[in-house]
């Protein structure tokens, strides 16, 4: 699935803040005082069906269609629902302009194929500017989560979006897939003998035969590889879009009093979070503007805790371990900042 949404980045670049914009409406569809909405893929249900013409529909629409057919076409992992999807797509929008891998726990319950569309779904333009900024503060708020993090998920959309558009169209198309390497070999010594295309074919019907005839292959793809235990992410899923040059995902909070409507369509973010009346906001975007890794710190955490948010998980160890289990949060206190 990961390698299902780097695809369709490397094909059409300007789609990265949308995968990520699908995992922030989901979560945010939560109202803490009903209890209604979370993470549960409905996002994909509300987009698909919607009417609108405009591009940032089309474009939300384009996403939620390359995870729909991903989740379709994986076999063997059946388990990823299609809530886990758009979180996970999330995340590795992140990763492939070069921020940070970002955790993503695996189990949850998707709603059901007949249910409504909660009536806590954040408008699908939540994030075009032709909603108030107050009002998007005022989603964040509904769902329980705290300026702190409000400031982190939004710097990162305008991030996302800065460091696309900063990218020339040619890195985008150098990431290349990786090879495939023999299973057993760390780094180089994977390398010092080809594989033929019969050393990989008879692997692969040994690896049917373990598995009682079930396949871990995606139908409908034509390029597929096998990504082993060794190595790193770009090892398993190719090269990070933004190339070799090393991303820090705070430079648009660093810079953002710079921020304008030609260099990024969320120059809203700006205003609101730079707000007299968000004196908490304005306090973190200074402090992850000028200190990168405690806010790649920071967003992990926060990643992690708004794709949960109400979401309810399948049975088993994901139910057991995570039911009623309150998340940890990024509390707005100063002194908290400092531990």
């Amino acid at each position: 699935l990961r390698e299902s949404v780097r695809r369709s980045l490397l094909q059409k670049p300007s789609l990265t803040p949308y995968f990520f914009e699908l995992a922030l409406l989901d979560s945010l569809s939560y109202d803490t005082q009903t209890n209604e909405g979370g993470p549960d893929g409905s996002i994909i249900k509300a987009v698909i069906s919607s009417k609108g013409t405009d591009a940032h529909t089309k474009a939300l629409q384009e996403c939620a269609n390359v995870l729909i057919e991903s989740k379709k076409n994986l076999k063997k992992l059946s388990s990823i629902t299609i809530a886990d999807a758009v979180a996970l797509a999330g995340a590795e929008a992140v990763n492939a302009v070069g921020g940070p891998t970002l955790p993503t726990q695996l189990g949850r319950t998707e709603a059901a194929a007949k249910a409504p569309i909660p009536s806590s779904m954040p408008p699908l333009d939540l994030f075009t500017g032709a909603v108030s900024g107050m009002d998007v503060y005022d989603v964040f708020q509904s769902s329980g989560l705290t300026d702190r993090e409000m400031t982190a998920l939004l710097g990162c959309l305008l991030s996302i979006d800065t460091i696309e558009k900063e990218t020339p169209e040619g890195s985008w198309k150098e990431a290349s897939k990786p090879k495939f390497r023999e299973a057993g070999k760390i780094g180089r010594m994977s390398e010092f003998k080809k594989l033929t295309d019969e050393d990989i074919a008879n692997e692969l019907a040994k690896d049917d035969e373990d598995d009682d005839g079930e396949s871990y292959t995606v139908s409908g793809d034509d390029g597929w590889y096998i990504a082993d235990t060794f190595g790193t992410a770009d090892d398993k899923f190719g090269k990070r879009a933004s190339g070799e040059k090393k991303i820090e995902l705070s430079s648009a909070l660093k810079n953002l009093s710079k921020v304008s409507p030609s260099t990024t369509q969320y120059s809203w973010i700006k205003d609101l979070l730079l707000s007299k009346d968000l004196p908490t906001a304005q306090t973190y975007v200074s402090k992850y503007g000028s200190k990168p890794l405690v806010y790649e710190k920071d967003l992990k955490v926060c990643y992690n805790s708004v794709t949960q948010l109400g979401a309810e998980f399948t049975g088993g160890k994901y139910e057991s371990l995570l039911k009623n289990k309150k998340r940890k949060t990024l509390n707005d206190d100063e002194l908290d900042f400092l531990k």
